[in-house]
C-alpha cells in the first residue's frame, strides 16, 4: 500500500474515470458508473487519499462526486480553465486522459482550497440541475424572441410565436419543480425563507444562490466576494494606480444577483441608502457596489441563522 500518497486527480469522461495518486504515481481506471464509484472509492482509501480533485465536466462527474463524499472521502470540483493554464506554466502541453489525472492530482497538491468546500449534497446538486435547464431555457427564449423580431414571413411568425409558447410554459414548470426542489429539503428551505426576508431578493436569486453558491453563508466577506465576482481587483503597476476592476467568478450567480441589486437599489432602505452616498460614480460603478453589498448581507444572513433587520 502506498505510504504517501495523498491527493488524486480524476479526469472524468462519459464512460470512464482515469485517476492518478500523486505523489505515489499509482493509477485506476474504471467505468464511470455504479460499480465504478465503489471501487475508485476503495482505491482512494487503500491508497490513503487525503483530497479527491476533478474538474468540472458538464455534469459527468456530478455522480462521482456525490459517491465519493458519502463515503466519507473529501472532494472538491475544479476550474477547468486554471487546471489548464497550470498544465501550460508546467511546460507540460500535451493532453490526454492519463496525463490530464496527473494534472489535476498536481493541481490540487500545489494549489490549496483559499476555503473548505462544503460536502456535495444531493439536494444541492438536484437544484444545480434544475438551474442549468432554466437558464438554458432563458437563452432560447431570448434568440426566439430575437429570431421573431426579424422575421417577416407570417407563416415562421406563428411557428415561432407556438415554439415560444412552449418555451415560456416549460420555465414556469421548471420555476414550480425548483419551488418543490427547495421545499422538500428542510435546510434548504428554511435557509430561503432567511433570504427572502431581504427586500428586493426574491426566489431566482434565492434558488439560484442555494444551487450555484453551496459556500455561502461558510465564508468570509471578502472569500464570498471573489467567488461570485464582484470583488474589485488591484490594478497597479511601479507608479500607475490603474482603476479596480470585477473578474473572475461565477458568472451566473452574478448574473442574476445583478437584476437583484437593481430592484434592491429601490426597495431596500440599505442598498437604496448606499446607492445615494455613490451618486456621481460611474452607474456601473455605483450597481457593482450595490450588488457586492447585498451579497455581503445574504452571506451574513446565511452565516448567523438570523432574518433580515430593518433598521430603526
Amino acid at each position: 500500500m502506498a505510504q504517501f500518497a495523498s491527493v488524486a486527480g480524476v479526469d472524468v469522461g462519459k464512460d470512464r474515470l482515469e485517476a492518478y495518486a500523486f505523489p505515489a504515481g499509482t493509477r485506476l481506471s474504471v467505468a464511470n458508473d455504479g460499480a465504478g464509484h465503489a471501487e475508485l472509492a476503495a482505491w482512494c482509501r487503500n491508497e490513503e487519499i487525503r483530497v479527491i480533485a476533478a474538474e468540472a465536466s458538464g455534469g459527468y462527474e456530478r455522480e462521482a462526486l456525490l459517491h465519493l463524499a458519502a463515503a466519507g472521502l473529501r472532494t472538491r470540483r475544479l476550474n477547468p480553465l486554471r487546471v489548464r493554464r497550470f498544465a501550460e506554466a508546467r511546460g507540460h502541453l500535451a493532453k490526454n486522459d492519463r496525463a490530464d489525472a496527473e494534472t489535476i492530482a498536481a493541481f490540487a497538491a500545489a494549489v490549496p482550497e483559499r476555503h473548505t468546500s462544503p460536502p456535495a449534497d444531493p439536494n444541492r446538486e438536484r437544484l444545480r440541475e434544475h438551474l442549468v435547464l432554466r437558464s438554458q431555457t432563458l437563452e432560447a427564449i431570448a434568440a426566439a424572441e430575437n429570431q421573431l423580431e426579424q422575421l417577416r414571413d407570417k407563416a415562421l411568425q406563428a411557428m415561432l410565436r407556438t415554439r415560444l409558447a412552449g418555451l415560456r410554459r416549460s420555465l414556469a414548470a421548471l420555476d414550480r419543480r425548483i419551488a418543490a426542489v427547495v421545499h422538500s429539503a428542510p435546510d434548504l428551505a428554511e435557509l430561503a425563507t432567511r433570504l427572502r426576508s431581504v427586500p428586493g431578493v426574491g426566489p431566482v436569486l434565492v434558488h439560484t444562490l442555494l444551487g450555484l453558491l453551496p459556500e455561502l453563508g461558510r465564508v468570509d466577506r471578502r472569500a464570498i466576494a471573489a467567488l461570485v465576482g464582484v470583488a474589485p481587483f488591484d490594478d497597479d503597476s511601479g507608479r500607475r494606480n490603474g482603476a479596480r476592476h470585477i473578474r473572475a467568478g461565477r458568472a451566473a450567480v452574478r448574473k442574476v444577483l445583478y437584476m437583484a441589486a437593481l430592484v434592491a437599489k429601490r426597495c431596500n432602505p440599505i442598498i437604496r441608502a448606499f446607492a445615494e452616498r455613490r451618486l456621481g460614480k460611474p452607474p456601473k460603478s455605483i450597481i457593482t457596489a450595490c450588488m457586492h453589498k447585498l451579497l455581503i448581507i445574504l452571506n451574513a444572513i446565511a452565516r448567523d441563522g438570523t432574518e433580515w433587520t430593518r433598521p430603526a
